[in-house]
């Protein structure tokens, strides 16, 4: 297995520029599967965030030769007994726009009251290498579903996501304020860390 390459595990491109910012520091040059020629379809199949980041980077490890990263990252709604979950990308239907998603989660939610629309988004990470091995790394960010989209940053369920905390919705940060404060970021440094030692011992 090469050393120096790590590979980004999703043609999400919001996802992949979120991941080159968490990542820095490490000394491995991250790629991509458009730039490796590398067109993966993997039926996200599991029952949960860890089932599916891992059927994820086992795919593309096996698929490239290198250490891929993959996350399975989605919203769990209090009101909504955990829904969309797993499934919070494909919770309005295959092909639904994220505009389509929230709108439907928030027609799920009309007639539920401020204070019960607690929800946490989770990110789990899975690091695989061609050989089989598998690390977990996962994080988790508390906050509301608000009553409308706010702001223009961000992508997937970020514009009704409230943070009490910093009085903004996920879209409404700064990239370098969701660094510090979302659940991929909190995931990721964990796997950043490992990356960093990863190296020095190799």
């Amino acid at each position: 297995m090469r050393r120096d390459k790590l590979l980004l595990a999703t043609g999400n491109r919001g996802k992949q520029r979120e991941y080159k910012s968490l990542l820095r520091g490490i000394s491995f040059d991250i790629v991509t599967p458009s730039e490796r020629g590398i067109n993966v379809a993997v039926d996200e199949s599991g029952g949960s965030f860890e089932e599916n980041a891992r059927l994820k980077a086992v795919a593309f490890a096996d698929a490239s030769g290198l250490l891929a990263l993959a996350d399975d990252s989605g919203l769990e709604v209090d009101a909504l007994g955990g829904e969309p979950g797993p499934l919070s990308a494909r919770y309005a239907g295959e092909g639904a726009s994220d505009s389509d998603r929230i709108s439907y989660l928030l027609s799920r939610l009309k007639d539920v009251p401020e204070k019960r629309r607690m929800a946490r988004f989770r990110c789990v990470i899975a690091l695989a290498e061609p050989a089989g091995k598998v690390e977990i790394f996962s994080g988790e960010c508390r906050g509301v579903i608000t009553t409308s989209p706010r702001g223009a940053h961000g992508f997937g369920y970020d514009p009704v996501f409230f943070l009490p905390e910093l009085g903004k919705t996920m879209a409404e940060l700064t990239v370098e304020e969701k660094n510090r404060a979302s659940h991929r970021a909190r995931a990721a440094e964990k796997a950043r860390v490992f990356l960093m030692n990863l190296q020095l011992t190799s």
